[in-house]
């Protein structure tokens, strides 16, 4: 199965586009840092989780269902037009339902997350509700563009929504310094604007008409869907309430958000390196009678773990450094230097993730997803329990802990979920054992000799990574032909 030029081309653009929020975050970061204290930072980190949280209640699913729906209504025009404008219409309903509940109840609930702290629902918590709603309208129809092969304006939309983003905000924290207004207000007039002109795009192409019928065949279906969301949600996102609530302060969720943020390049890197090569396994693996991961599907895994591992070490060595020296052109708030400590901890995460997606790219090749609300349901719960009972003895270190145990959990079920409908056939060694190492290694290491000698210690986990692959792809390496390479 040959994969055209154009596929390549839009997959391209999407992954771009799609990777504009990582931007943003990575591009906002020293203007953050200089604005604002790290209690300051942990409050905005809470507020945007709180606004993902709005999105995922109004858009209810519908940025995967209107995807769906679309290619089996394209070619009956009267439905598809109906399904869609019946689809806005039912989010809108939705958010002005939300909106109102928050309204009413908001005050009382974040008085109940975070008494005594110094987060409240007026006036941020409300401008990220309707941050949220806004939102929802700008994401499914992004969803929609991709369904249609429109990826130049689905990009150039995107592009857009992110300088609107940047420019507010970095005017706001220009204009309103210590405060919040300038982020928060900042995402929510990107917000506005963008959701509008999905709104129109909508509504003057499919006309404005509600089927409920067309709806209610697809309830089911965005029920198990938004399941699904919220469980990513709970994964990513929930930590940083969760951390307040249980009794952390803001000042070091600020701390854990910005070592998080500074991280951002490899998530940046591994998901861009998975999306060069993640069309080649789909089409590998659809043309196989028997579903299974052949040595030219894992080959692009061995490598791809290989590169991330060594990218792992590599910001375990330099980022203190790095860290260190940005903070001393643009922040003179104390507190971010903290997290100088916690990279290397929640660095080794990101060896995790990337075998999980060589354990999860079936269930999305194969459309078989049935399984996993139940898989993320259990990640969730563990996660939770962990910080529930560490956050009080172990601080934020019970928090990376609790990420790294999830991920665990995460590969293990997704590794024994798919039963029958494919079949695992891998090199224990390049997929787990070697990972597996470089994992045991620094968090044994870190906390006996980084305190007294933090730069010789992280070279020597960059220097062992190299020998253990060395010593892992000996047989491959013997194949290099340096004069061939030359040539």
């Amino acid at each position: 199965m040959r994969i055209s030029k154009n596929f390549l081309k839009s997959s391209l653009i999407y992954t771009l586009a799609g990777a504009l929020p990582m931007a943003s975050a990575l591009v906002l970061l020293p203007f953050y840092v200089r604005y604002l204290s790290t209690s300051d930072f942990g409050a905005l980190s809470i507020y945007f989780s709180f606004a993902y949280f709005i999105q995922l209640l109004a858009t209810y699913s519908f940025d995967t269902s209107l995807y769906i729906h679309f290619h089996e209504y394209k070619n009956d025009s009267a439905k598809l037009s109906a399904f869609t404008s019946s689809a806005f219409i039912l989010m809108l309903g939705i958010g002005v339902f939300v909106g109102i509940v928050f309204t009413v109840f908001g005050d009382l609930l974040f008085r109940q997350l975070f008494a005594e702290k110094s987060i409240s629902f007026q006036p941020y918590g409300m401008l990220a509700v309707f941050t949220g709603i806004f939102q929802a309208s700008f994401k499914v129809h992004g969803n929609l563009l991709q369904s249609r092969e429109k990826p130049e304006l689905y990009f150039w939309s995107n592009v857009l929504s992110f300088a609107v983003i940047a420019g507010a905000t970095i005017w706001g924290l220009w204009a309103f310094p210590n405060s919040l207004m300038g982020p928060v207000g900042g995402r929510l007039i990107a917000a506005i604007l963008s959701g509008l002109w999905a709104l129109s795009r909508i509504f003057r192409e499919f006309g404005i008409r509600f089927d409920m019928a067309l709806m209610r065949s697809t309830f089911s279906f965005n029920f198990y869907t938004f399941l699904y969301q919220f469980l990513q949600w709970v994964i990513n996102y929930f930590d940083r309430i969760l951390m307040v609530f249980l009794g952390l302060t803001l000042a070091q969720v600020g701390v854990y958000n910005f070592a998080i943020q500074c991280l951002l390049i490899i998530e940046f890197i591994l998901n861009g390196l998975h999306n060069s090569f993640y069309p080649k396994v789909v089409s590998t693996i659809m043309a196989q009678q028997r579903k299974h991961s052949s040595p030219d599907v894992n080959r692009y895994y061995h490598g791809f773990i290989s590169v991330i591992m060594l990218l792992i070490c590599l910001c375990i060595l330099f980022f203190p450094w790095a860290i260190d020296v940005f903070l001393k052109i643009f922040s003179n708030k104390p507190g971010y230097k903290e997290s100088i400590q916690y990279i290397p901890y929640i660095s080794v995460i990101y060896i995790f993730r990337a075998i999980r997606l060589f354990f999860a790219a079936p269930y999305g090749i194969l459309k078989h997803t049935k399984p996993l609300s139940l898989i993320y349901a259990a990640v969730s719960a563990l996660k939770i329990l962990v910080m529930w009972f560490g956050i009080r003895h172990y601080g934020l270190y019970a928090v990376i802990g609790a990420s790294i145990l999830a991920a665990l959990l995460e590969i293990v079920l997704l590794r024994s979920a798919l039963g029958t409908r494919f079949r695992f056939q891998y090199n224990f060694w390049k997929i787990l054992i070697m990972p597996g190492i470089l994992f045991g290694m620094i968090v044994t290491l870190e906390p006996i000799f980084a305190p007294a000698a933090r730069d010789l210690t992280h070279l020597f986990y960059f220097l062992s990574c190299l020998i253990l692959l060395g010593w892992v792809y000996r047989n491959e390496i013997k194949l290099i032909d340096p004069f061939h390479i030359l040539r």
